[in-house]
Protein backbone atom coordinates (compact mmCIF):
# COMPACT_ATOMS: atom_id res chain seq x y z
CA UNK A 1 0.00 0.00 0.00
CA UNK A 2 1.12 3.01 -0.81
CA UNK A 3 1.99 5.73 1.91
CA UNK A 4 -0.05 9.44 1.47
CA UNK A 5 1.72 12.96 1.62
CA UNK A 6 0.22 15.38 3.00
CA UNK A 7 -0.01 16.69 -0.07
CA UNK A 8 -2.36 14.01 -1.14
CA UNK A 9 -3.83 14.20 1.84
CA UNK A 10 -4.98 17.85 0.81
CA UNK A 11 -5.61 17.07 -2.71
CA UNK A 12 -8.14 14.37 -1.69
CA UNK A 13 -9.73 16.74 0.68
CA UNK A 14 -9.84 18.54 -2.36
CA UNK A 15 -11.46 16.10 -4.01
CA UNK A 16 -14.34 16.09 -1.40
CA UNK A 17 -15.13 18.81 -1.61
CA UNK A 18 -15.64 19.03 -5.29
CA UNK A 19 -17.41 15.54 -4.97
CA UNK A 20 -19.82 17.18 -2.50
CA UNK A 21 -20.59 20.62 -4.28
CA UNK A 22 -20.96 18.33 -7.80
CA UNK A 23 -23.58 15.90 -6.00
CA UNK A 24 -25.23 18.84 -4.25
CA UNK A 25 -25.72 20.79 -7.72
CA UNK A 26 -27.75 17.38 -9.29
CA UNK A 27 -29.64 16.62 -6.20
CA UNK A 28 -30.59 20.47 -6.11
CA UNK A 29 -32.10 19.88 -10.08
CA UNK A 30 -33.87 17.28 -9.16
CA UNK A 31 -36.72 19.52 -7.33
CA UNK A 32 -36.83 21.38 -10.64
CA UNK A 33 -39.18 21.10 -13.87
CA UNK A 34 -38.46 19.68 -17.15
CA UNK A 35 -36.21 16.40 -18.28
CA UNK A 36 -32.88 15.90 -17.42
CA UNK A 37 -31.52 18.08 -20.65
CA UNK A 38 -33.66 21.45 -19.88
CA UNK A 39 -32.54 20.96 -16.27
CA UNK A 40 -28.79 20.44 -17.43
CA UNK A 41 -29.28 23.49 -19.65
CA UNK A 42 -31.25 25.95 -16.99
CA UNK A 43 -28.15 25.01 -14.55
CA UNK A 44 -25.34 25.93 -17.12
CA UNK A 45 -23.37 22.60 -16.22
CA UNK A 46 -23.49 18.98 -16.62
CA UNK A 47 -21.83 16.81 -13.73
CA UNK A 48 -19.46 13.97 -15.01
CA UNK A 49 -18.36 11.65 -12.93
CA UNK A 50 -15.17 9.69 -13.78
CA UNK A 51 -12.23 7.74 -11.76
CA UNK A 52 -9.53 10.30 -12.87
CA UNK A 53 -6.88 7.59 -12.35
CA UNK A 54 -6.99 5.61 -15.05
CA UNK A 55 -4.43 7.30 -18.01
CA UNK A 56 -5.34 7.93 -20.42
CA UNK A 57 -9.06 7.62 -20.22
CA UNK A 58 -8.67 10.48 -17.54
CA UNK A 59 -5.88 11.42 -15.07
CA UNK A 60 -4.15 13.95 -14.17
CA UNK A 61 -1.06 15.73 -15.88
CA UNK A 62 1.89 16.75 -14.22
CA UNK A 63 0.68 19.77 -13.31
CA UNK A 64 -2.25 18.36 -11.81
CA UNK A 65 -5.12 19.43 -14.58
CA UNK A 66 -7.45 16.67 -15.36
CA UNK A 67 -6.78 15.34 -18.53
CA UNK A 68 -7.38 12.16 -20.82
CA UNK A 69 -9.81 10.69 -23.71
CA UNK A 70 -12.97 10.93 -21.39
CA UNK A 71 -12.18 14.30 -20.17
CA UNK A 72 -11.77 15.95 -23.26
CA UNK A 73 -14.83 14.22 -24.67
CA UNK A 74 -16.89 14.91 -21.89
CA UNK A 75 -15.99 19.03 -22.32
CA UNK A 76 -16.86 19.18 -26.13
CA UNK A 77 -19.89 17.69 -25.22
CA UNK A 78 -20.30 19.78 -22.80
CA UNK A 79 -19.54 23.20 -25.23
CA UNK A 80 -22.08 21.87 -28.01
CA UNK A 81 -24.62 21.66 -24.95
CA UNK A 82 -23.78 25.06 -24.09
CA UNK A 83 -23.09 24.35 -20.64
CA UNK A 84 -19.85 23.97 -18.24
CA UNK A 85 -18.15 20.44 -17.58
CA UNK A 86 -17.65 19.47 -13.98
CA UNK A 87 -15.68 16.47 -12.97
CA UNK A 88 -16.14 14.50 -9.89
CA UNK A 89 -13.71 11.83 -9.39
CA UNK A 90 -14.26 8.47 -7.68
CA UNK A 91 -13.27 4.92 -7.81
CA UNK A 92 -14.81 2.98 -10.47
CA UNK A 93 -17.61 1.12 -7.90
CA UNK A 94 -19.03 4.35 -6.95
CA UNK A 95 -19.80 5.66 -10.49
CA UNK A 96 -22.55 3.91 -11.11
CA UNK A 97 -24.02 4.11 -7.54
CA UNK A 98 -24.15 7.96 -7.99
CA UNK A 99 -25.26 7.64 -11.41
CA UNK A 100 -28.72 5.62 -9.73
CA UNK A 101 -28.90 8.28 -7.27
CA UNK A 102 -28.91 11.02 -9.39
CA UNK A 103 -25.80 12.52 -8.29
CA UNK A 104 -24.30 13.06 -11.49
CA UNK A 105 -25.65 13.37 -15.11
CA UNK A 106 -23.70 10.97 -16.85
CA UNK A 107 -20.39 8.70 -16.15
CA UNK A 108 -17.62 8.87 -18.99
CA UNK A 109 -15.41 6.54 -18.14
CA UNK A 110 -14.29 4.32 -20.77
CA UNK A 111 -17.50 1.72 -19.97
CA UNK A 112 -18.15 -1.13 -22.39
CA UNK A 113 -21.55 -2.10 -23.27
CA UNK A 114 -22.52 -5.07 -21.62
CA UNK A 115 -26.10 -7.22 -21.52
CA UNK A 116 -26.35 -7.10 -17.93
CA UNK A 117 -25.36 -3.09 -18.29
CA UNK A 118 -27.47 -2.57 -20.81
CA UNK A 119 -31.14 -4.02 -18.87
CA UNK A 120 -30.37 -1.44 -16.17
CA UNK A 121 -29.03 1.73 -18.42
CA UNK A 122 -29.35 3.32 -21.61
CA UNK A 123 -26.28 3.52 -23.66
CA UNK A 124 -25.31 6.36 -25.59
CA UNK A 125 -24.11 5.49 -29.68
CA UNK A 126 -20.06 4.07 -29.22
CA UNK A 127 -17.73 6.59 -28.80
CA UNK A 128 -14.23 4.22 -29.10
CA UNK A 129 -13.19 0.54 -29.24
CA UNK A 130 -11.30 -1.68 -27.19
CA UNK A 131 -9.24 -4.28 -28.08
CA UNK A 132 -8.67 -6.40 -25.14
CA UNK A 133 -5.44 -7.66 -24.52
CA UNK A 134 -3.85 -9.77 -21.97
CA UNK A 135 -0.63 -8.44 -20.05
CA UNK A 136 2.37 -10.64 -18.79
CA UNK A 137 5.82 -10.33 -17.57
CA UNK A 138 8.16 -10.42 -20.57
CA UNK A 139 9.81 -13.61 -19.37
CA UNK A 140 6.32 -15.07 -19.25
CA UNK A 141 5.92 -18.02 -21.73
CA UNK A 142 2.74 -19.78 -20.10
CA UNK A 143 0.40 -17.73 -22.02
CA UNK A 144 -0.48 -17.38 -25.36
CA UNK A 145 -4.23 -17.82 -25.65
CA UNK A 146 -7.10 -16.62 -23.72
CA UNK A 147 -7.48 -20.45 -22.89
CA UNK A 148 -4.39 -20.27 -21.31
CA UNK A 149 -5.74 -18.28 -18.69
CA UNK A 150 -7.38 -21.07 -16.99
CA UNK A 151 -6.35 -21.65 -13.01
CA UNK A 152 -4.18 -18.31 -13.66
CA UNK A 153 -4.63 -15.35 -11.38
CA UNK A 154 -5.37 -12.07 -12.84
CA UNK A 155 -5.96 -8.19 -11.07
CA UNK A 156 -8.74 -5.84 -12.62
CA UNK A 157 -11.50 -3.56 -10.94
CA UNK A 158 -14.00 -6.23 -9.74
CA UNK A 159 -17.18 -4.66 -11.59
CA UNK A 160 -14.68 -4.09 -14.69
CA UNK A 161 -15.36 -5.99 -17.85
CA UNK A 162 -12.18 -6.98 -17.85
CA UNK A 163 -12.65 -8.97 -14.66
CA UNK A 164 -15.26 -10.37 -16.59
CA UNK A 165 -13.53 -11.93 -19.42
CA UNK A 166 -10.77 -12.96 -17.10
CA UNK A 167 -13.00 -15.15 -14.94
CA UNK A 168 -14.99 -16.23 -18.03
CA UNK A 169 -11.56 -17.99 -19.07
CA UNK A 170 -11.27 -19.71 -15.75
CA UNK A 171 -8.76 -17.28 -14.13
CA UNK A 172 -9.00 -15.98 -10.53
CA UNK A 173 -9.44 -12.19 -10.41
CA UNK A 174 -8.17 -9.84 -7.29
CA UNK A 175 -9.35 -6.44 -7.09
CA UNK A 176 -7.86 -3.68 -7.54
CA UNK A 177 -7.70 0.09 -7.23
CA UNK A 178 -6.31 1.25 -10.78
CA UNK A 179 -4.09 0.16 -13.18
CA UNK A 180 -0.84 1.59 -11.27
CA UNK A 181 -1.97 -0.73 -8.52
CA UNK A 182 -2.66 -3.72 -11.14
CA UNK A 183 1.11 -3.52 -12.87
CA UNK A 184 2.87 -3.35 -9.80
CA UNK A 185 1.29 -6.95 -8.63
CA UNK A 186 2.55 -7.94 -12.12
CA UNK A 187 5.87 -6.71 -12.17
CA UNK A 188 6.54 -8.33 -8.49
CA UNK A 189 4.88 -11.93 -9.86
CA UNK A 190 1.97 -11.77 -7.39
CA UNK A 191 -0.30 -12.19 -10.69
CA UNK A 192 -0.25 -13.79 -13.74
CA UNK A 193 -1.78 -11.44 -15.98
CA UNK A 194 -3.83 -8.66 -16.34
CA UNK A 195 -6.54 -7.37 -18.56
CA UNK A 196 -6.75 -4.26 -20.24
CA UNK A 197 -7.36 -2.13 -23.71
CA UNK A 198 -4.78 -2.12 -26.17
CA UNK A 199 -4.45 1.95 -25.96
CA UNK A 200 -4.24 2.12 -22.42
CA UNK A 201 -1.35 -0.83 -22.44
CA UNK A 202 0.15 1.22 -25.45
CA UNK A 203 0.15 5.03 -23.33
CA UNK A 204 1.47 3.06 -20.47
CA UNK A 205 4.72 1.87 -22.11
CA UNK A 206 5.04 5.31 -23.70
CA UNK A 207 5.47 6.93 -20.30
CA UNK A 208 7.07 3.49 -18.59
CA UNK A 209 9.51 2.56 -21.55
CA UNK A 210 11.66 0.12 -19.25
CA UNK A 211 8.79 -1.70 -18.17
CA UNK A 212 9.09 -5.42 -18.44
CA UNK A 213 6.10 -6.24 -19.41
CA UNK A 214 3.74 -7.33 -23.31
CA UNK A 215 0.90 -8.68 -24.79
CA UNK A 216 0.82 -12.56 -24.99
CA UNK A 217 -2.79 -12.18 -26.77
CA UNK A 218 -5.49 -10.55 -27.31
CA UNK A 219 -10.12 -11.21 -26.61
CA UNK A 220 -12.11 -12.07 -29.72
CA UNK A 221 -14.77 -9.43 -29.07
CA UNK A 222 -14.07 -5.95 -29.47
CA UNK A 223 -15.87 -3.84 -26.83
CA UNK A 224 -17.96 -0.95 -27.87
CA UNK A 225 -17.34 1.89 -25.45
CA UNK A 226 -20.34 4.57 -24.77
CA UNK A 227 -21.52 6.56 -22.16
CA UNK A 228 -24.72 5.05 -19.27
CA UNK A 229 -27.94 6.85 -18.75
CA UNK A 230 -30.10 6.50 -16.41
CA UNK A 231 -33.66 4.49 -18.30
CA UNK A 232 -36.77 6.63 -18.25
CA UNK A 233 -38.42 9.40 -20.31
CA UNK A 234 -36.21 11.64 -18.21
CA UNK A 235 -33.13 11.24 -19.51
CA UNK A 236 -34.04 10.39 -23.40
CA UNK A 237 -33.94 13.71 -24.54
CA UNK A 238 -30.34 14.25 -23.45
CA UNK A 239 -28.95 10.78 -24.65
CA UNK A 240 -30.61 11.96 -27.94
CA UNK A 241 -28.72 15.10 -28.02
CA UNK A 242 -25.53 13.47 -26.87
CA UNK A 243 -25.67 10.96 -29.63
CA UNK A 244 -26.12 13.33 -32.72
CA UNK A 245 -23.06 15.69 -30.80
CA UNK A 246 -20.83 12.04 -31.10
CA UNK A 247 -21.58 11.58 -34.49
CA UNK A 248 -20.94 15.30 -35.16
CA UNK A 249 -17.50 14.95 -33.35
CA UNK A 250 -17.08 11.53 -35.11
CA UNK A 251 -17.94 13.28 -38.74
CA UNK A 252 -15.55 15.93 -38.12
CA UNK A 253 -12.78 14.01 -37.19
CA UNK A 254 -12.24 15.37 -34.03
CA UNK A 255 -12.66 11.88 -31.82
CA UNK A 256 -10.11 10.51 -33.93
CA UNK A 257 -7.74 13.19 -33.11
CA UNK A 258 -8.47 12.98 -29.47
CA UNK A 259 -7.63 8.93 -29.52
CA UNK A 260 -4.05 9.63 -31.48
CA UNK A 261 -3.67 12.45 -28.93
CA UNK A 262 -3.79 10.01 -25.77
CA UNK A 263 -3.84 6.59 -27.35
CA UNK A 264 -1.10 6.50 -29.94
CA UNK A 265 -3.88 5.10 -32.30
CA UNK A 266 -7.36 5.88 -33.45
CA UNK A 267 -9.71 3.90 -31.08
CA UNK A 268 -12.67 6.30 -32.59
CA UNK A 269 -13.79 4.01 -34.85
CA UNK A 270 -14.63 0.28 -34.98
CA UNK A 271 -12.36 -0.94 -37.72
Amino acid sequence: MKKRTIAALFLSAALAVTTLAGCSGATDRQQQGGDQLARIQESGEIIIALEGTWAPWSYHDEDDNLTGYDVEVGRLIAQELGVEATFVEGPWDSLMAGLDAERYDVVINGMGVTEERAEKYDFSTPYAYNRTAVIVRGDNDEIHTMEDLEGKTTANTLASTYATIAESYGATNTGVDDLLQTIELLEAGRIDATLNAEGTFAFYLSQHPDADIKIATYADQVEQIAIPFRKGEDARSLRERVDEILAELSQSGQLGELSERFFGIDISQSQ
